[in-house]
């Protein structure tokens, strides 16, 4: 005979205190672990920790250098060797010939750096358009940045002879000769023209690179509402490329400040008349050949401060002309 199962026992629900409506159940606060605590600090330290090695390597090198620098700028040369002189080696400065054309020829770097930057970025547009044979102007650009200054000087050299090809090519053409480096109103266009020649290679790649980060969308719009090439330029990829120009003119301004000594040594050594001299060449001269360190570091003081009021100066141009685009 089988045997009945019982029936399941039913608890009542409880009930509160007012309705009979069950109350609910709160969950219990998470807790978290000292694990996870560290977890994320160490996220928050992730980017100094990574950035330390960098800015110790800034510091020692860069900012130490700089302030021992500043520092020897107020002592003495020769027989004042080691004695604070106070602002003597500055006065010197601005009272030497010299530095003041050197100074005066920075102002005119200045004026040449939009040209500068412009070969380049014009240049990278049409390759980035993909102009017929961008690929090889790629690399046929870039090819005189892996060229020493010394040779890149020593070729010009030949090449700007008063009786070189240059010359004999103007006068084929009834052109009379150019004193292309001897002529004082002429050889500092002459350097800083073979000098962008020999570096915008990097800026151009710089650009490419900016250019990878453009949206093509905004081109195709462009190109639908019928905007010309410059308009083009003007109001779609100078807005677009605003970081990058920025790092280009500033990187420019630089080279053309620090980096051209090789070329003026090699093709006009200063001259003629000290037409072409610029500050890292005074500063050498009178670190190398004069032996007064503390009126070079003194130079080279003013220079570092030139580069800084201009490239901010250039920035804020920058910005600006990029809000009204």
């Amino acid at each position: 005979m089988p045997v009945p199962e019982a029936a399941p026992s039913v608890r009542p629900a409880p009930t509160g205190r007012a309705g009979g409506t069950p109350p609910r159940s709160v969950p219990p606060a998470p807790t978290v672990s000292r694990r996870g605590r560290g977890g994320r600090r160490a996220e928050r330290l992730a980017p100094f920790v990574l950035l330390a090695p960098a800015l110790l390597i800034l510091a020692l090198l860069r900012f130490w250098p700089l302030l021992l620098g500043v520092n020897f700028s107020f002592t003495g040369d020769g027989d004042r060797d080691g004695l604070m002189v106070g602002l003597d080696n500055y006065r010197e400065l601005l009272g030497d010939p010299l530095f003041r054309d050197a100074l005066g020829n920075v102002g005119l770097l200045v004026l040449l750096l939009p040209v500068a930057v412009a070969i380049p970025g014009l240049l990278a547009t049409l390759i980035y358009l993909r102009v017929p044979g961008h690929r090889l102007y790629r690399s046929v650009y870039f090819f005189p940045a892996v060229l020493s200054p010394v040779i890149v000087g020593a070729i010009f050299n030949l090449l700007l002879a008063f009786d070189g090809p240059l010359n004999a090519l103007l006068g084929g053409v009834g052109i009379g000769p150019v004193d292309w480096l001897g002529d004082p109103d002429v050889a500092m266009f002459v350097v800083v023209g073979v000098h962008v020649w020999a570096t915008f290679g990097m800026a151009l790649v710089v650009f490419l690179a900016g250019f990878a980060t453009l949206d093509a969308s905004l081109l195709d719009a462009a190109r639908v509402d019928g905007a010309s090439l410059p308009q083009t330029v003007r109001h779609v990829i100078v807005p677009s490329l605003a970081r990058t120009i920025q790092f280009v003119f500033v990187t420019t301004m630089i080279g053309m400040l620090t980096s051209m000594f090789g070329l003026l040594y090699v093709m006009t050594s200063g001259g003629p008349e000290g037409s072409t001299y610029l500050p890292e060449y005074y500063i050498w001269i009178q670190q190398g050949q004069m032996n007064r360190p503390a009126l070079a570091s003194a130079a080279s003081t003013v220079l570092f401060l030139i580069m800084l009021v201009v490239g901010l100066l250039q920035i804020s141009l920058l910005r600006r002309a990029v809000r009204e685009a």
